[in-house]
């Protein structure tokens, strides 16, 4: 267990009013009174997204969105989508990738063999940006330690990243997602795909972009043995 995990572990305890672990006897005296606390992945999720809502540098002070749009999806998902922030649609409902992006996406994940379910998608930045518009650095550095928990969390085994933020974030670089796209990098020990952002792709709906994007996400579709 790392010491992220552990972490939450320690939050999720607290917030179920565990202020303490027994050790020991006393472990041995009361383990058939009293429940560990749930461990699994969806339960850390859930306590990240509470720690997020009140400790997030970005999301406490930002003033344009709504409400936090934390994920959606599998938690034990071996693919992930990492776009760059919620839009109006997202604000709206809470969910991650349901305006007309998050329809392209949906088509992706269909033309995969997969269902939106069976993936698990966020974005780098959890509250939409003033005037919906691209994300900040400094919005993505501040935002960018509770996807990192996420990524920790869910455990992939490849990830997308959809979009210039997302994938300039990950990778630490400063080169544009034209010349970054379809090329596989590392974020820690995670493999990382970037492509377009599917909001790229309605805007620039041509046979070469479609193709493009289709033929990155051939690529993950090799690394996962889909």
């Amino acid at each position: 267990m790392d010491i992220r995990t552990a972490q939450l572990h320690l939050e999720t305890s607290k917030l179920m009013g565990v202020d303490f672990l027994p050790v020991g006897e006393a472990a041995q005296v009361n383990e058939t009174s009293a429940q560990a606390p749930p461990t699994d992945k969806q339960s850390l999720l859930d306590t990240l997204q509470q720690i997020h809502k009140t400790t997030c540098p970005h999301c406490t002070d930002a003033t344009a969105h709504t409400q936090t749009v934390f994920g959606f999806g599998n938690p034990n998902a071996s693919l992930m989508f990492i776009g760059e922030a919620p839009g109006i649609e997202e604000d709206a409902q809470g969910v991650p990738f349901v305006g007309p992006a998050g329809q392209k996406l949906d088509q992706i994940i269909g033309a995969m063999g997969l269902r939106r379910e069976d993936v698990y998608i966020t974005n780098v930045l959890k509250s939409m940006p003033l005037d919906n518009r691209t994300p900040l650095p400094t919005e993505v550095e501040q935002c960018g330690t509770f996807l990192k928990q996420q990524i920790d969390i869910i455990d992939p085994e490849v990830i997308v990243a959809l979009g210039s933020p997302a994938t300039k974030y990950l990778l630490n670089t400063t080169q544009g997602i034209s010349r970054l796209r379809g090329t596989w990098g590392v974020y820690e020990k995670y493999p990382v795909l970037p492509t377009f952002h599917p909001a790229y792709l309605l805007r620039n709906y041509t046979t070469q972009v479609r193709q493009q994007c289709w033929s990155d996400m051939q690529l993950v579709i090799a690394r996962l043995g889909l």
